[in-house]
């Protein structure tokens, strides 16, 4: 049993690792601005922003943790300048000086992003960056915040991939609400292959990693499952466990038409339309990141994908999830 203290934990990844951490026997507080969305969270849960510093220095005092899993962030792409992404840059900072001091925690997780560099783009180092979103920059420098000024306790970055599962939101429960409808619409002819990550199997090497201090203080790794996903095969999987129709296979040039096409209504004022230039090219692009550090210290993840996608279907169904 240890004392957690998880920022950002009525998030998808955080609200995961809060039950995680609450099965482990673990006496957990989750600092966020937003309220749970697992009810039964509301015990742990501590009402306070990132950007407040007082406030996070008060519950970080209170709750004196011997591990720290900074997981509160803005994650979406709507930013024009990293500055429109204060919690991922002051955010970092305010959390490292609540922590510097005579209660400093044995291990402070720090969550980045793959979006450090752009899909498709091999790292040679750790600092080694190549970011095509103002989101990704914005990480860029809360990785710089923590390497230059966390001192005074242990610390680890973790760069999450694309994670899905159980209390997911957009984009991944839209990929499979829409393999559901049958109106994802797969490339033919192209397999791709992703470096994805089932949430439940993301918390495991969460914790194991903070089992595991010494081995990863300074460090950055990547969280995904080990093998690699070919994005038909497990669009094909989420198909069958619905009950759904044979996923569309299409000509790359009907998909580069709609993506043009959503590339003008985007200029004319759509923010999301669901195929741009940019989307297809990720779309198209394969992502596989290296986990070999993780394997170390969790040789064997919790869940196969077949065994996710049964437990995000299941979790889909239950609460009702259509649209």
């Amino acid at each position: 049993m240890a004392r957690v203290l998880i920022t950002g934990g009525s998030g998808f990844i955080g609200t995961n690792l809060v039950q995680y951490c609450l099965d482990r026997g673990d006496d957990v507080m989750n600092v966020d601005f937003r309220p749970p969305r697992q009810a039964t969270h509301s015990t742990v849960w501590r009402n306070a922003d990132l950007l407040d510093g007082e406030a996070l220095g008060q519950a970080v005092r209170d709750h004196a943790p011997e591990v720290v899993f900074h997981l509160a962030a803005r994650t979406d792409l709507e930013g024009k300048t990293p500055t429109d992404y204060p919690a991922n840059t002051d955010g970092v900072r305010n959390l490292i000086r609540s922590l510097q001091g005579r209660q400093s925690p044995s291990l402070a997780v720090f969550a980045s992003s793959m979006l450090v560099c752009r899909i498709g783009y091999q790292p040679r180092r750790e600092d080694d960056y190549c970011p095509s979103t103002a989101y990704g920059q914005s990480k860029i420098e809360g990785e710089r915040i923590v390497r230059q000024s966390a001192h005074g306790f242990r610390w680890a970055i973790v760069r999450p991939t694309s994670i899905w599962g159980p209390w997911f939101g957009a984009p991944y429960r839209d990929f499979f609400t829409a393999v559901r409808r049958g109106i994802y619409l797969h490339p033919r002819h192209r397999s791709i292959r992703r470096s994805y990550g089932f949430v439940l199997n993301t918390v495991a090497q969460l914790g194991a990693l903070a089992d595991s201090a010494d081995r990863f203080a300074g460090r950055t790794v990547y969280l995904a499952d080990y093998e690699p996903m070919e994005l038909k095969g497990w669009a094909d999987t989420i198909r069958r466990a619905f009950g759904a129709r044979v996923v569309p296979e299409v000509p790359l040039s009907l998909l580069r038409a709609a993506a043009r096409a959503g590339d003008l209504l985007q200029r004319a004022g759509w923010r999301s339309p669901p195929m741009t230039s940019f989307r297809l090219n990720n779309l198209l692009t394969d992502m596989i990141h290296d986990t070999t550090p993780l394997q170390s210290v969790l040789p064997r993840l919790p869940y196969t994908m077949q065994e996710g996608v049964d437990v995000t279907v299941q979790w889909m169904q239950e609460h009702h999830i259509r649209a």
